[in-house]
């Protein structure tokens, strides 16, 4: 009974601890902790998340003056129960933050959730275990038309009701367009990621490959345009010229092999 007695009074103390941490301005520190030492691992635990979240948002933390930033740093602190230790995973963790407040109600940049995604996903897709290796053997230089195009394995299709790809604190988004803003992510051999802006047509044309990865190129582009139901011979040509333009870009990385 005393174990369970003094493990139930630590594990308070821890609580009440990390409860202060998180929100000092309303939870009072433990009253047998001294208040420099306090004040020290409150500016650790704040400026290394502040720190985390400027490096993974550096348009967000630009679209802010200190003040604001301070203080959706701190919202952040006191309002979102992570559920992961890691520091990689911080950013992650900010994402679903802010998708709550969307989800709320709050009274955020309407763009602002998309933003961060779009942030996010750098260096989600830098920390993919996935590699170009992962990929079948493949011709980079086949034809795309009468091959197989191979995707790349580290490929991602982003869709945003924004153009996020284009904010900044020069370029704020006061309108949702009516179109939305698709783009390719794709990391390369040295590990650098690069985005490429695409059309509905596009990510239709990727979609098709993944879901038959079997197909030539020119038959992904001939039902794709079956489905919209405008097979002409202007808009087959186009569609190939995407393959290319995708196998240029990284995210078709060419041919099958065999």
């Amino acid at each position: 009974m005393a174990e369970d007695a003094y493990a139930g009074a630590l594990e308070a103390r821890q609580r009440a601890f990390c409860a202060h941490l998180r929100d000092p301005d309303r939870r009072a520190p433990p009253p047998d902790v001294a208040p420099r030492r306090m004040a020290v691992y409150r500016e650790l635990v704040f400026n290394t998340v502040e720190g985390l979240l400027a490096a993974n948002f550096p348009v967000i933390r630009a679209l802010h003056d200190a003040p604001a930033w301070q203080a959706r740093v701190r919202a952040f602190l006191r309002d979102h129960v992570s559920h992961t230790p890691l520091f990689t995973e911080v950013g992650r963790e900010f994402v679903r933050f802010l998708d709550a407040r969307a989800e709320a109600g709050a009274d955020d940049p309407p763009y602002l959730a998309e933003l961060a995604h779009y942030e996010w996903s750098e260096l989600a897709l830098m920390l993919d275990e996935a590699s170009l290796a992962d990929a079948p053997a493949h011709d980079a230089g086949g034809d795309l038309a009468e091959g197989v195009p191979v995707l790349s394995p580290l490929l991602r299709v982003l869709a945003y009701r924004h153009p996020v790809h284009r904010i900044g604190p020069a370029a704020i988004a006061d309108a949702t367009p009516q179109q939305p803003t698709l783009i390719a992510l794709t990391r390369d051999a040295d590990g650098d990621v690069h985005f490429l802006e695409i059309d509905a047509l596009t990510a239709l044309l990727i979609e098709a490959l993944r879901h038959d990865p079997d197909c030539s190129g020119g038959e992904a582009v001939a039902r794709v345009l079956a489905q919209l139901g405008r097979d002409e011979p202007a808009l087959r040509a186009a569609g190939l010229a995407m393959l290319a333009e995708l196998r240029r870009h990284g995210a078709l990385l060419g041919t099958r092999r065999g």
